[in-house]
Formats: structure tokens, C-alpha cells, sequence
């Protein structure tokens, strides 16, 4: 008896032994699953924000495009000067004297068959809620009710200072939402989940509304919408994407001009305007700072706080808004006497002479229409100016006086100012910002956090700096500060905590890079500043998929991407390749290959990992190049009959190309005449180093133009592009077609209908 309970005590502990050691191997299976799935995702992610970055580096070579042209192209005549004019300097931009005719919404007729929302101002909460569901259900709102809005939002936001501030005790709580990039989905869903607005649940959106997402325009409407009905409990903040140099690039002006074909002009030139002031920061219970991208360690938030943020067009330039009409007239003509002396590119940095003193009154010089709504009708015109006057200096005194008694000061909002004529803007003026306010806008709107200490520049954007946690708790102590909250960065949670859980980056655009790539999240403060952060997915064909379903997914996309970048640098990778094959075999190593990638894309990507994702190989150590980089053309190539050499140079300046055409399409057309093409293609052969005479020129523009109306669209513009290529690749520039009588006069008016 006692021998057969040992034995059946003994089965009973090998069972168990087997039992241990199978959920072991279970769970050494199921990490290891876990973590090729974790190294998978980290590898996708950093595929997706290297293409982004490089994107944004894009930007900035052509930058350097156009100053090289400014600096190696000198006009041969007045034509040529002043299309120059145009294209590079301000005039191209809206003067505040012409907003009120971009807001003239009044004369536009809604037709009786108009079915999509109706907007009545003021603005009800209901109208805001009815708004949100028209746009859920794909309707789109008249020119006429866009413009309006448009135009209250511009008067309400000239009234705002440049760092809102907020209290808890007002609300129940303050949610905080980053960038949204034209994903209406992610907005909806965010008021489903949170709540609508209301004066118990107020909100503070972090910029980057725009831009790449195809709902960029219904967001702005609805924000600014419940912005009009609730102004003490609904905020915006400016992002780097709220500039209209941006909105060339990343899609925003494209969609505006689709969706309203007919007052898409008005309604940018408008939008501009409003962007330019839109609010910098917001300061929640004096402890939290809610701005878009970041800090350095010369930021100052009382210089902020003062500065004329409506001059600060574009973050993308140090270059002002003219004073009036009457200077940009005489500038224009200073610049057409002197022959010697070349127009400087509006979008790059320029010094200028500016007032320094602090007593100095400013002038926002907002447009007619905002500034009568601000200012009570009654009194003369001059009373009310020196009434302003009189409070602006009062306002300066008191500011001495608390920084005598140890108070920090930082400006409230200024109240906007009405110039007396028109035609003297110089009394009442107020300085514009200087080249350091116009860094410290920069900053804000394009800076990121690092881990290491210090403060260097953000040479992978372009703009701002990366600052550390150093940088970090020397602002919070200055300012006595506990947290900063920014966006501005793709997460994949849809938030992160860094430098010690002082820094808070929230990122409210689910599935940005592609569906199931990453989170969205906003953060909601009580009264006890603690964040709460609440993730979600606005896309429920996420949840239908498996963890391993939606890596795959966003990594064949990832890939895909990849290839094409790979592609587009195809003559670099070979000859890049050329070098580690000394010995001209037509094979590369592993590690060859890895380092010539690196140094052609600059990526900064783990290459040895994706060689069997993007390498199709029987060898384990070694790539034929050649055949390799066939197979990628082979990819790429569509069903258009265009030579992998001309395709991959499409590839690599599409991008380029389509905001170039913008610039000069400086109405908003779709359209460039004849006669820019011809200027503008001078100037672009001579970065390009193509021999192409002006008769070339012309007979190409007028081969270019497919259906003879006399203008050329943007796909017309890269069929050109391709075809002077094709000439240039194949070596002949002789058989350039010639005309015989062709002249400046002939290129401008030949093709016309």
C-alpha cells in the first residue's frame, strides 16, 4: 500500500515537473513572439519618422534652390523683374488694406439647391453641434458661410493676447489635444468619447489643424465654430503647420482649391490672415504651459507675451508684413532703379533696422473689418486712438511699477490699435518683431526634447532646436512652472513622458502613417494638475485585427515607402555601390551594402535588419546591385511609357516640383500663362545645369500645353520637367526643337485660344 503511494506521489510530481517546464517554454515562446513583433514595430516606426524627417529636409533644399537662383540669376528685363517681384517678395501676399475685400463674403449667393448646414451669426451651440454632423456625413459647407466664419474668427482672435490663460476653477476639467492633420475622425471621436464643448468642459487644441489629412478645412470650421460660441472655454494654439508656406507643400491649399473652385483664392488669402493670429501658448492655473513644439534656452515668455505675433507671417522666413500699400509701392520701384540689385527671396531671413525702444507703440494693423468690432462706436476717431494712447502708457507705467516691487510681469492682451488715415500709418505705430522675437516664435512652434543636456539645433526639421532636461527645469524654474505640455511628434501610444515627467507630448491623430501605425490620446487636467491621458483608435477596422495583423500591415506599408525612396536615389546607390565593388564583380556584401544605403539616404536605419525584407537574394552574404536595383525599378515604373532613369528623377523632385508650381500660381489658379513657365523655367534650368535656350523654351511650353488654352496645369508642368530631362539624359541638346522667329513676345502670346 505504502508502495503504491509513493508511486503514484512520484507520477504526480514528474506530471507537475512536466507541467513547469512546458509553461515555461510557453512563456519563453511567447516573449520572444512579443518581442520580434516590439523590434518589428520600432523598426516600421523609425522607416516612417526617417521619410518624414527627410521630407521636412526636403524643404529645406529648396530653400537653397531658390537662393541659389536669386543668387546666380540677374533679370534681363522688366518682364523678368518683375515677375521676380511677384514670385519672391511680398507682394504676392495680401496687405491688411485688401482683407476686407477677401471678406466679402456678403455678395455671395447660396442657391436654393444647397442642401449642406446653415450658419447664422452669432453663433448658437446648436449651429457648432449641427456643423459636426453635417461633416460626419460628408457635406460640405458654402463659400458664403465659410468666409463669414472666417471673418468673426479673425475679429475675435485679434482680441486675444498671445498667451491665453485658463483656470481650473472655471471648469471641471481642460483637455488638452494635439495635432490633428486633417483627420476629422479622430476630432469626432474625441467629442464622442470626451464630450462636446461646453463652459464645464473646456478645450485646448495644440496646433497643426492642417495639412496632409483630407478633412483639414471641415476641422478648421468646426474648431473655430465652438471657438465663437465659447470663447472663454474653447482655445487654439498655433502650430508650424498653421503657415501658409507649409500648406504649398503638405496639401492644404490643394484641398482648399478643390473643394471651393470657385472662392478657394479668397478663402486662402483669408485663412492666412487668420493663422497669423491664432494665439502662441496657453498658461493653465499659472502652472501649465501649452504650447506646440518645444522650448531653447533663450526662450522668453514675456518677450513672447509682447511681441506683434500678426507681422510673423511664416515661421519658414524672417520676413515681416509691410507697413501699408504706399512703402511696398516705393520699395518696388527702390528695387527697379537699381539694376545691380537682385529682389531677396520672401521665404528667406533678412536683417532690417528696426525701432528698439520699448515705449515704442506698435500697430497690429489688423484688417478694417475687426478692428471697428473692437472697438465701441461713438467717439471720434482720434479720441479713440488717443484714448489707446493714453491706456498703453498707463499700462507701460504700471509694468514699472511691479518690476520695481519684484512682480514678474508678462503683457496681458494689448488692445489693437485704429490708425487715424490711412495714408499716415507712422502716428500710433507699433515696432514690428525683431529677428529675435521671430527666433522665439520658431522655437516654440518647431522645437522637440532630446535626452541629453543642452540646447542645439534642429538641423533634421530645419527649424528650432532640440533641448534637454536641463533646458527644460530652467524654464520651469524661471517662470515657477510644473509641466509643459506639447505635440508636434507622431507617438506611437498617441502621447510621452520625458525629462523626468516634465515634458508631456500628446498627439491626438490616430493611424497617422498608415492604419493601425499608432494611438491618438488627449490629457485632461483637474483642478489637482494631474494629467490624465485617454488613448484611443478612430478607426474600428483596427480593433478587428490582431496585434501580428497590424504590424504586418503598417510594415508592408513602411517597406513600401522605402522602395520608392530607394528608388528615387537609384543613380547614387549604383554609384555608391561602384565603389565597394573594386573589383568590378557585380556583387556586394551585407555590409557594403548597409554603409553605401546609409550614406546615399542618411536615414539613420538599421539596414542589416531589413536586408531580407528588402533584398531578395539565394545568397546569404552577398546582392547582385544591378539586378537588384532593376527589380526596384520594376516596381515603380506605371503604365506610362517613361524610361526608369526619367522616373526615378520624377520620384525625387515631385515633391519639390508641385510647390514650386504654387509659388508661381501665385492666384491659386491651377494655372501658370506661358510666359512664367518660360521665365520660371529659365530660372529652374540654370539650378538644373540644362544648356536650354529661351526658343527651347517656348516650343516646349507650347508642346506642353495639351489642350492650347495658353496656361499649363501642374501635370503639364512635370510632363516638361520629364521631357527636358529626357533631352538633357540622352545627351543632345541639339536636337531641342528650334524656332525660327521665336522671341519673349511670341512664347507669351503663342497657344493662346
Amino acid at each position: 500500500m505504502g508502495s503504491s503511494t509513493s508511486i503514484q506521489h512520484q507520477f504526480a510530481f514528474q506530471n507537475a515537473e512536466k507541467a513547469f517546464k512546458a509553461a515555461t517554454l510557453i512563456q519563453r515562446w511567447y516573449r520572444r513572439y512579443v518581442a520580434r513583433l516590439e523590434m518589428r514595430r520600432q523598426c516600421t516606426w523609425s522607416i516612417f519618422q526617417s521619410i518624414e524627417y527627410a521630407g521636412q529636409q526636403d524643404q529645406i533644399k529648396l530653400h537653397d534652390f531658390f537662393s541659389y537662383l536669386m543668387d546666380h540669376f540677374t533679370p534681363s528685363s522688366h518682364n523678368e523683374r518683375d515677375f521676380l517681384d511677384r514670385m519672391f517678395t511680398e507682394e504676392r501676399f495680401p496687405q491688411d488694406a485688401e482683407m476686407e475685400k477677401y471678406s466679402d463674403y456678403e455678395s455671395i449667393e447660396v442657391p436654393d439647391s444647397y442642401t449642406g448646414p446653415h450658419l447664422s451669426f452669432p453663433l448658437l451651440p446648436d449651429h457648432a453641434t449641427a456643423l459636426v454632423e453635417a461633416f460626419r456625413l460628408k457635406q460640405q459647407l458654402h463659400a458664403r458661410y465659410v468666409l463669414n466664419l472666417l471673418h468673426e474668427t479673425r475679429k475675435h482672435l485679434a482680441q486675444l493676447p498671445n498667451i491665453n490663460r485658463l483656470s481650473t476653477c472655471y471648469s471641471e476639467e481642460i483637455t488638452v489635444c494635439g495635432d490633428l492633420h486633417g483627420q476629422l475622425d479622430d476630432l469626432i471621436f474625441i467629442f464622442y468619447k470626451n464630450g462636446l464643448p461646453s463652459p464645464e468642459r473646456a478645450y485646448v487644441f495644440n496646433g497643426d489643424f492642417v495639412d496632409r489629412g483630407k478633412d483639414s478645412v471641415e476641422i478648421l470650421m468646426v474648431l473655430f465654430a465652438f471657438m465663437l460660441v465659447y470663447p472663454k472655454e474653447f482655445h487654439l494654439n498655433r502650430g508650424n503647420h498653421e503657415d501658409h508656406m507649409m500648406n504649398l507643400r503638405y496639401g492644404f491649399t490643394k484641398e482648399v482649391m478643390h473643394k471651393y473652385k470657385t472662392h478657394g483664392k479668397k478663402i486662402l488669402r483669408t485663412l492666412q490672415d487668420v493663422f497669423c493670429w491664432l494665439p502662441l501658448a496657453t498658461l493653465v492655473d499659472e502652472k501649465v504651459l501649452i504650447l506646440h513644439g518645444g522650448v531653447s534656452n533663450r526662450t522668453d515668455l514675456e518677450l513672447l507675451a509682447k511681441l506683434n505675433r500678426h507681422k510673423i507671417v511664416s515661421t519658414l522666413r524672417y520676413k515681416m508684413r509691410k507697413e501699408n500699400e504706399k512703402q511696398a509701392e516705393e520699395k518696388r520701384k527702390a528695387n527697379q532703379t537699381s539694376s545691380a540689385q537682385t529682389p531677396t527671396p520672401w521665404f528667406l531671413p533678412q536683417s532690417r533696422s528696426l525701432p528698439s525702444s520699448p515705449f515704442h507703440l506698435r500697430s497690429d494693423k489688423a484688417p478694417k473689418t475687426s478692428r471697428s468690432s473692437s472697438i465701441p462706436c461713438g467717439a471720434p476717431l482720434e479720441r479713440k486712438e488717443s484714448s489707446w494712447q493714453v491706456q498703453h502708457s498707463v499700462g507701460l507705467e504700471l509694468e514699472r511699477c511691479q518690476q520695481q516691487v519684484g512682480f514678474p510681469v508678462i503683457r496681458e492682451k494689448e488692445e489693437p490699435l485704429l490708425l487715424t488715415s490711412k495714408a499716415d500709418p507712422v502716428v500710433g505705430e507699433r515696432p514690428e518683431p525683431t529677428r529675435e522675437e521671430w527666433k522665439q516664435v520658431v522655437d516654440i512652434l518647431w522645437s522637440d526634447p532630446m535626452t541629453q543636456e543642452g540646447c542645439k539645433a534642429n538641423t533634421v526639421r530645419g527649424g528650432g532646436c532640440y533641448f534637454g532636461p536641463d533646458v527644460t527645469e530652467q524654464l520651469l524654474q524661471k517662470y515657477n512652472l510644473q509641466l509643459l505640455i506639447r505635440s508636434h511628434e507622431c507617438k506611437p501610444e498617441g502621447y510621452e513622458f520625458c525629462h523626468n515627467r516634465k515634458v508631456l507630448t500628446i498627439f491626438s491623430a490616430s493611424n497617422y502613417y498608415e492604419v493601425g501605425s499608432n494611438r491618438g490620446a488627449y490629457v485632461k487636467l483637474g483642478p489637482s494638475l494631474s494629467p490624465h491621458i485617454v488613448q484611443y483608435q478612430a478607426n474600428k477596422a483596427t480593433h478587428m485585427l490582431t496585434m501580428r495583423q497590424r504590424i504586418s500591415r503598417v510594415e508592408e506599408s513602411a517597406l513600401r515607402a522605402l522602395r520608392e525612396k530607394l528608388f528615387a536615389h537609384s543613380s547614387d546607390l549604383l554609384d555608391e555601390f561602384k565603389k565597394h565593388d573594386a573589383d568590378k564583380t557585380g556583387l556586394i556584401t551585407l555590409k557594403d551594402w548597409a554603409a553605401a544605403v546609409e550614406s546615399v539616404l542618411h536615414l539613420g536605419l538599421p539596414w542589416r535588419m531589413l536586408w531580407p525584407q528588402l533584398v531578395n537574394t539565394s545568397m546569404d552574404n552577398a546582392l547582385e546591385y544591378k539586378s537588384w536595383l532593376e527589380d526596384l525599378a520594376k516596381e515603380q515604373l506605371s503604365h506610362e511609357n517613361i524610361q526608369s532613369s526619367l522616373l526615378e528623377t520624377l520620384y525625387r523632385n515631385r515633391s519639390n516640383l508641385e510647390t514650386i508650381f504654387r509659388i508661381i500660381d501665385s492666384d491659386h489658379s491651377g494655372f501658370i500663362s506661358l510666359d512664367e513657365f518660360r521665365q520660371t523655367w529659365k530660372l529652374f534650368s540654370s539650378h538644373m545645369n540644362i544648356n536650354i535656350t529661351d526658343d527651347c523654351i517656348c516650343d516646349l511650353a507650347r508642346s506642353i500645353d495639351f489642350n492650347k488654352d495658353g496656361h499649363i496645369d501642374i501635370n503639364e508642368f512635370l510632363e516638361a520637367f520629364r521631357l527636358v530631362e529626357q533631352s538633357c539624359s540622352e545627351g543632345q541638346p541639339s536636337d531641342c526643337p528650334q524656332s525660327t522667329n521665336a522671341n519673349d513676345s511670341d512664347c507669351s502670346s503663342s497657344g493662346a485660344p
